[in-house]
């Protein structure tokens, strides 16, 4: 029986003869077919949300000027929007959001030819996703929200003050801004990885975790804009392809610390372990 590495050590693994096999996968396959028709019936829940009428005026920068947020639909009645990490004092992008982000070159496209146009919004400075978004070989739509109210009034980014006093809102939970269901006030003691990771954006753990990351939709009727769903956290785990493909491979997702790194920073020569301290991956 052979054994195989793990991040939470060996395991023995089964050989058995392709009917064996046959057959366990067979089983496994009521299971998958299960798992999409219950997707499929969460899928119509979600598209059966209520909606909320959004009455701020809230402006964005891009690459075409400041714009009212009904121009972002560019023609289009439906708009999907990542909320990505990087704040005004970072110096570089979430390196989780950035790899999640490495998936919009290949379906925003397809979306704006489908009725739904596509935006990553940030409240960083434009000028800063410009060169973030040319360095790593990007070409979708990336806003800033700089200096508006958006990125708060959707709880992916949080004042200093909310942080301390723990008066914030993350994923639909009071009180919990991180994805690891901890408060990220100053005097937390945040893990070396954590450090290292914040280290990347070029800023300390409080700073960073002032971001977080999210995803939201919204429709345009008349002339008016109306959020639809949002999701945060491990709701995000869908839409990254990454992940999609790891959960199929023999290891699954087999995370160790800092696996994940921006698409111009592995040594694709060398072999790099997964990392489950991941800002996106909660418990």
């Amino acid at each position: 029986m052979p054994k195989i590495k793990t991040v939470s050590g060996t395991k023995d693994r089964k050989v058995v003869s392709q009917k064996e096999w046959l057959t366990a996968r067979l089983e496994l396959l009521k299971a998958e077919k299960e798992l999409t028709r219950r997707s499929d019936e969460v899928a119509r829940q979600r598209q059966e949300l209520p909606w909320v009428k959004i009455d701020k005026e809230y402006m964005f920068d891009t690459d075409e000027g400041k714009v009212p947020f009904a121009d972002l639909f560019k023609g289009r009645s439906q708009l999907l929007m990542y909320h990505f990490m990087f704040g005004p004092d970072y110096r570089a992008g979430c390196p989780h959001c950035s790899a999640i982000a490495d998936g919009f070159n290949g379906i925003w496209v397809h979306l704006a030819n489908h009725d739904v146009m596509f935006w990553a919004v940030s409240r960083a400075p434009l000028q800063k996703l410009q060169a973030y978004k040319q360095r790593l070989g990007w070409a979708f739509p990336w806003a800033s929200s700089n200096g508006s109210d958006f990125n708060y009034d959707f709880h992916v980014s949080f004042t200093p003050e909310q942080q301390r006093s723990g008066d914030t809102e993350y994923n639909y939970n009071k009180g919990n801004v991180s994805s690891k269901q901890s408060d990220i006030a100053p005097t937390d003691t945040e893990s070396e990885e954590g450090e290292k990771i914040a280290a990347s954006t070029g800023t300390d753990w409080e700073t960073f975790t002032q971001e977080a990351p999210g995803m939201s939709a919204f429709v345009l009727n008349d002339g008016v804009v109306y959020h639809t769903y949002s999701s945060f956290a491990r709701g995000l785990d869908g839409l990254w392809n990454i992940y999609q493909w790891l959960d199929r491979a023999p290891l699954g997702r087999n995370e160790n610390d800092g696996w994940m790194r921006r698409n111009d920073e592995y040594d694709l020569k060398a072999q790099h372990k997964g990392g489950a301290n991941d800002c996106c991956s909660p418990t």
